[in-house]
């Protein structure tokens, strides 16, 4: 792992402009934004920021690969090359995207390490595999006016897809959704946060170097209000794929409705952990403070509700608040540092309101809670017990390192507290009955439930949700469904049958 003042060397090496059709260009960008460090609240780098010309040049070069370019003829097999070269250029310096994710996000060192950039890798590897297997069906069907039929069915691209990213795990949710685009034979714009825009930069730089044809995928740095709403306002995108809150998403969705266009919108959650009294309380606090604290909360399934037995709950508790108090929080760039800072000041202010919210709706605050340092937007790890799943800290999704821990008596109390919320993606049960585990998971409402582990990722499972927490699904075989359109061909042949 690189020290901080090489970490901070590195970002002079990283492209700063937008990436379009295989050029990188900013000479028409009006307005800049500054990339601020969320440990030292100094200013990386300023990045030139996407305007109307861009956005309409980028979405005008995509649609001209698909339809007249090279990228357009490229076949299942040469995608699948272009994909693997990629996904062996990023892991030959997953080292520099991990140390710009550490950098420009404030997550620890670990992390990008063990977790984004192995599926960052891995989606595209895998992705690469179908993409000369995206085949179609041959249906039986009635003669039409007493001649033969012949019928089957066509995968083909859904065309330019618009791919807006969020800021907390930004390279590998961009892997989500670039590589089953690409794989499908799609062509990607990428609007990559404002707040992170650095691994997505230096992602289009190694694009360039797989050589992918000119449009297949461009990188529009921006200001979401500015750059990304004219990206999903822009008649030539065909499809949006969105992730990040409610309110950004219903925008999207409605602009996506002026055309019909087709939505991939994954919205956050409020999700559960059950703790059932058969569980190993050792293992499930280790398992339920990783599923609040990880990436300092900022994870869209975030296990914030941690529903326990009433049986165990003081003894579960006390195990909680001190795998919550073992947490060493500070610069990722430090030696021990487990969790880092938040994204921005605005994200400090939200999560230390709802912190108040949480004491002024009577849960008692039994560890964190505060600043641990006057300088960097950090917050303690922060627990809440005695919470009633009816306080706004159970209700709404915090994004921080708030977890609150609600009791409750039988299994079918557990279901339906886990069910009454506005979110439905994810959802964690901790238990040492298998079949308790597997009844319960049907049980309840979320996109991915997992048994005795939180969040277990493999870009071969499908992820999504549903209600507050979006539509569709990325990865898995509904990655490339929700990049392609099925087309019918019916041929009435000429043949008649002898008599």
């Amino acid at each position: 792992m690189l020290a901080r003042t090489e970490a901070e060397q590195l970002v002079s090496t990283v492209p700063t402009e937008p990436y379009i059709a295989g050029r990188w260009d900013s000479s028409h960008s009006v307005d800049t934004f500054d990339v601020i460090d969320p440990v030292t609240e100094r200013r990386l780098t300023t990045v030139a920021a996407a305007g109307a010309h861009e956005v309409d040049e980028a979405v005008s070069h995509a649609r001209s690969a698909l339809d007249e370019g090279v990228w357009g003829r490229t076949d299942g097999s040469g995608r699948a090359r272009l994909l693997n070269h990629l996904a062996d250029l990023i892991e030959a310096r997953s080292e520099e995207f991990a140390t710009l994710e550490s950098l420009d996000i404030g997550k620890p060192g670990f992390e990008p390490r063990a977790i984004d950039l192995p599926q960052t890798i891995q989606a595209f590897r895998y992705f690469a595999g179908w993409a000369d297997k995206v085949e179609g069906r041959s249906i039986p069907t009635s003669p039409y006016m007493g001649r033969p039929t012949h019928s089957y069915t066509v995968r083909e691209p859904v065309g330019v897809v618009a791919a807006i990213t969020p800021w907390n795990s930004p390279t590998m949710i961009g892997a989500w959704k670039i590589a089953p685009a690409l794989a499908a034979g799609c062509a990607v714009v990428l609007k990559p946060p404002e707040d992170a825009p650095l691994t997505s930069l230096l992602l289009a730089s190694l694009v360039e170097e797989a050589g992918f044809p000119a449009g297949a995928f461009s990188v529009l740095p921006g200001r979401g209000a500015v750059t990304g709403h004219l990206l999903a306002d822009h008649p030539g995108v065909d499809k949006i794929s969105f992730t990040g809150s409610p309110e950004t998403g219903y925008k999207v969705a409605v602009a996506a409705a002026k055309g019909f266009r087709r939505t991939t919108l994954e919205l956050g959650g409020k999700s559960p952990q059950i703790v059932f009294e058969d569980a190993d309380l050792d293992e499930a606090a280790r398992g339920v403070a990783v599923g609040i604290f990880a990436n300092q909360g900022e994870v869209c399934a975030a296990g914030s509700r941690i529903l326990v037995a009433r049986s165990v709950y003081d003894e579960f508790v006390e195990r909680l608040v001190a795998c919550a108090r073992d947490i060493k929080v500070g610069d990722p760039f430090d030696e021990g540092t487990t969790m880092g800072a938040l994204i921005n000041a605005r994200q400090l202010e939200r999560v230390s309101e709802y912190i108040t919210a949480g004491t002024d709706d009577g849960a008692r605050l039994i560890t964190g809670g505060g600043r641990p340092y006057s300088k960097g937007f950090f917050v303690e790890p922060t627990l809440f017990a005695e919470v009633d799943n009816s306080m706004t800290i159970a209700r709404r999704e915090i994004f921080g390192p708030v977890g609150a821990i609600i009791s409750f008596d039988a299994e079918s109390d557990a279901v339906a507290i886990a069910n009454d919320s506005e979110y439905a993606l994810a959802a964690t049960l901790w238990t040492s009955d298998v079949s308790r585990a597997h009844v319960v998971a049907r049980r309840v409402r979320a996109g991915a439930v997992a048994i005795n582990g939180w969040a277990p990722l493999d870009p071969r499972l499908p992820w999504g949700g549903s209600k507050l927490s979006g539509q569709g699904r990325e990865l898995g075989w509904a990655g490339i469904e929700a990049n392609t359109e099925e087309k019918t061909v019916t041929a009435v042949l000429s043949y008649s049958p002898a008599k």
